[in-house]
């Protein structure tokens, strides 16, 4: 991924490159995202960066000894502040619908900040949101105000986020409307890909917007669009 692409992505919503990479594809059907209905911390933030997984849990006490538990709790953060660039993490919470544990909140997420990550995904539990720092968004499946007794269970493994399997290094690309993984053989394609669903949008979005528009604009509009998209 070079930085024109980086920055391309960055400026586009979730459902662009959803529906982008169909395009480079060639037909419909890409399904490689999450199902059902995140929390987020910025409305308009946008993470786009390489997963550095991990597993937690909260809603019972680690039942390991407290020293192992600490050691994994170092490599956890030695895990997130290492590997490619741009970032992002990927945590999974073993709870489930269950969660109660938020292990995004603010020195949490200054932490990852700090580490040179751009944001965090998880199906867990984020809290301190007024005190989260700028930059950072966190997509999450709930909002509560407990840490409970979250600890690292896995790191660098796969992980599932709302029905979305994730590995370590995969390309995510994320918003308020959820995430996707971008495979390597959609990269080369994707630019262009992105540029053709934009300018073929562009073709019923122009025409809606003028004051004339009527059926019969629309039909013609529609019918270019038709012969243009996947």
């Amino acid at each position: 991924m070079d930085d024109a692409l980086l920055t391309l992505l960055r400026s586009v919503d979730t459902p662009t490159v959803c529906n982008a990479i169909e395009v480079v594809e060639g037909k419909r059907g890409f399904n490689n995202f999450t199902r059902g209905t995140m929390q987020i911390s910025d409305p308009n933030g946008v993470l786009i960066g390489y997963a550095r997984t991990a597993k937690i849990a909260a809603i019972d006490p680690p039942t390991e000894a407290p020293d192992v538990i600490k050691k994994r709790r170092m490599a956890y953060y030695e895990q997130m502040a290492t590997g490619p660039r741009p970032a992002l993490a990927v945590v999974e919470d073993l709870d489930g619908n269950d969660a109660i544990g938020a292990f995004w909140g603010e020195i949490n997420t200054t932490v990852h900040k700090g580490f040179g990550l751009c944001g965090a995904l998880t199906n867990g539990v984020m809290r301190d949101l007024g005190d989260l720092p700028n930059g950072f968004p966190v997509i999450a499946g709930q909002i509560g105000p407990s840490h409970g007794f979250v600890h690292v269970k896995e790191i660098g493994t796969p992980v599932r986020i709302f029905g979305l399997e994730i590995a370590d290094g995969d390309l995510v690309h994320a918003d308020r409307h959820g995430a996707l993984v971008i495979g390597k053989e959609h990269i080369e394609g994707l630019a262009v890909a992105i540029k053709k669903l934009l300018d073929t949008e562009s073709i019923v979005l122009d025409a809606a917007r003028r004051a004339d528009f009527d059926f019969e604009s629309f039909a013609d509009a529609w019918s270019r669009f038709e012969a243009e998209r996947t």
